[in-house]
């Protein structure tokens, strides 16, 4: 982590996130798509840089009193770095900011490194939703009090 900066990033930065999103994931999403979930009222994105090249990123929305992780990505050959645990952190401080007091994602039951990391921070898995992933995973719920 160190020499990291996180900062808020906008639709300026659709591409860089469609790339680091495709490199992270199987189901891609491309620079419109990133361009519409900004568009959203209360979504916004952290990206982490490293020496001015970006590493990951989280995107998220609040909406009342709650927030959802719409995805996290870090560069699989960044990852290990403590990158991913920071981009969460800030994340969230952004939402409970903004008046988040809970928090709710949904992760594939495949992803183990992304598990391993929001159980490490305290989320706790409150649902599945079956075959919702494209691979034909489940998808795990998870949530968090930010109070």
């Amino acid at each position: 982590m160190t020499g990291t900066i996180i900062a808020p990033a906008g639709l300026e930065a659709a591409d860089i996130l469609a790339e680091l999103h495709a490199r992270g994931f199987d189901e891609v999403w491309n620079a419109a798509t990133f361009g519409q979930l900004l568009a959203l009222p209360g979504s916004f994105v952290l990206l982490a840089s490293v020496d001015d090249n970006p590493v990951g990123f989280i995107m998220m929305r609040v909406a009342a009193d709650e927030t959802e992780i719409l995805t996290l990505a870090v560069d699989p050959e960044k990852r290990r770095a403590g990158t991913g645990r920071a981009l969460l952190d800030a994340g969230l401080r952004k939402a409970r900011d903004k008046g988040a007091v809970k928090a709710f994602l949904e992760v594939s039951e495949r992803n183990a490194a992304a598990i391993a990391l929001y159980t490490g921070a305290g989320w706790r898995e409150t649902g599945r939703r079956a075959r919702y992933y494209a691979d034909g995973s489940d998808a795990l719920m998870l949530s968090t009090s930010l109070i």
